[in-house]
């Protein structure tokens, strides 16, 4: 067993998944000792951020040992750390999908997703703090209560996925596995510096799945960089003939990461889509990413599709997806559930079937018009979040710009009203303001996943902003 320095330690840390892969399989570092200096990251740090809220050393070191004794690493992610959302069941493993309700389940089977994920040899190092239900861009619950974001532990980390994405941020393992119904994993992303995609609907099998063609919520990879995520996007991408909507194309496309002539490609940009208030400090954010995509050769133009309505049928939909799922929850339950779900569950079961009818109504002319606009432009580019990470002990935003706002999911208009298209959406590191990361996202047409990976690729290389860790992790390794 090899005795690493702080020093490399922290250059391993930082590694991407490919290099991580290549020294195990070189025989420079066991995939036991990857864990070890994982695991010691989390114990390191974790007391500070609370981002894991299940932590499984063991069931990761007793894979490792398995790996490095069969000498197994042929599989993508062999090896490799990384936690799971605390919404998706783990066999094995507790799942409380934040909710007291389920505070001490153990599910028996995992997930399809995770399943997929551990057959590709990644090893769970443990479970992502999550927001009850994953309802809200703020990471607190009753069960584990909040997660702080790295950058400023005063600050919230963001949500759904928020303990992904500090997990990330503070080097604690070099990928997660996330979810997004209305910026779930586009969020976290922004205000941890990391990078979440929001796939087209289909591209990532889900099972269990109680609305087979649902539009809204779609599991997704988390990781520092677009090569690591596509790793692992690869991974748990794949058709199922069991899902109605299951894409039919080869999960190994997401790995040929070729870049354009950016001098070809004509971009769309907007700061608010034309509906939602923005804080000053993101406008100056993306004001400075525009002049970074330009600077590349990219052509640019401000502009913005026509999404008349969308507020109306992301709320229908979600209130739909949110009733059918916790129905029961709020009958059994009631008083063990936060008051945005309460509201949100029964918002849903007030809906009538001429409700619905309307909402799919607007949704297809949203569709003609997205269809419209991308035969114009080849990608749209926005900020992925309206504020800055907020207060902690606030539970969500009610003012912007002095525009007041009246549910807890408003402020996130930027990110549900793509959600609300069906287009892929990825959300990378943007730069900071005030010391806090801000993301931009990038938004393909429908199916165009590869070639949304492709324009944050170069957009990554130009910046390398995913390489600006935080400072508690500076100022330790200062210590050393």
């Amino acid at each position: 067993m090899n005795n690493f320095s702080n020093i490399e330690k922290n250059r391993i840390l930082n590694l991407n998944i490919k290099d991580m892969k290549e020294l195990i399989i070189s025989g420079d570092i066991s995939a036991e000792e990857l864990v070890n200096i994982h695991i010691d990251q989390i114990e390191k740090f974790d007391s500070k951020t609370n981002a894991v809220c299940t932590f499984t050393p063991d069931f990761a070191l007793d894979n490792a040992r398995k790996l490095d004794k069969l000498k197994n690493f042929d599989k993508p992610l062999s090896g490799i750390p990384i936690v799971i959302k605390d919404l998706n069941k783990t066999a094995g493993i507790r799942t409380t999908m934040g909710s007291r309700i389920y505070s001490d389940f153990i599910p028996k089977d995992d997930d399809l997703v995770v399943q997929k994920i551990k057959e590709s040899g990644a090893l769970i190092l443990g479970k992502s703090n999550t927001p009850e239900f994953g309802a809200g861009s703020h990471t607190f619950n009753d069960v584990f209560k909040t997660t702080f974001n790295p950058y400023d532990l005063s600050k919230t980390a963001g949500g759904s996925s928020g303990g992904a994405g500090v997990a990330l941020a503070m080097r604690m393992v070099p990928m997660a596995q996330g979810s997004d119904m209305g910026g779930s994993l586009r969020n976290p992303a922004a205000w941890n510096n990391v990078v979440g995609f929001r796939t087209s609907i289909g591209t990532i099998p889900q099972l269990p799945a109680d609305i087979t063609y649902n539009m809204m919520s779609v599991n997704g990879p988390m990781a520092r960089n677009i090569d690591d995520l596509s790793i692992l996007l690869s991974c748990m991408a794949g058709y199922d003939n069991r899902i109605g909507n299951s894409i039919n194309e080869p999960s190994e496309r997401f790995l040929d990461i070729k870049l354009p002539d950016p001098k070809k490609i004509k971009i769309a940009y907007t700061h608010n889509l034309g509906i939602y208030p923005v804080s000053q400090e993101i406008k100056e954010a993306f004001s400075s990413s525009i002049e970074i995509f330009s600077k590349i050769g990219f052509i640019m133009e401000e502009s913005f599709p026509n999404l008349e309505n969308v507020d109306n049928v992301f709320q229908t939909y979600r209130a739909y997806t949110f009733a059918n799922a916790h129905k029961e929850h709020i009958v059994k339950n009631r008083n063990l559930m936060k008051d945005t779900i309460i509201w949100n569950v029964e918002k849903g079961l007030e809906l009538k079937g001429t409700d619905l009818a309307l909402a799919e109504s607007q949704r297809s002319v949203i569709d003609q018009n997205i269809a419209e606009f991308f035969e114009k432009y080849d990608f749209l580019v926005l900020p992925s979040t309206s504020v800055l990470p907020f207060d902690k002990n606030i539970e969500y935003i009610k003012e912007i710009d002095g525009v007041e706002l009246e549910t807890y999911i408003d402020w996130m208009g930027l990110c549900y009203a793509i959600t609300a298209t069906g287009c892929p959406s990825i959300s990378i590191p943007g730069g900071f303001i005030k010391g806090l990361p801000t993301g931009i996202q990038i938004v393909g047409k429908k199916l165009d996943d590869l070639n949304v990976l492709r324009i944050a690729k170069i957009f990554e290389e130009e910046t390398n902003f995913y390489k600006i860790q935080p400072n508690i992790i500076n100022k330790e390794n200062d210590g050393d």
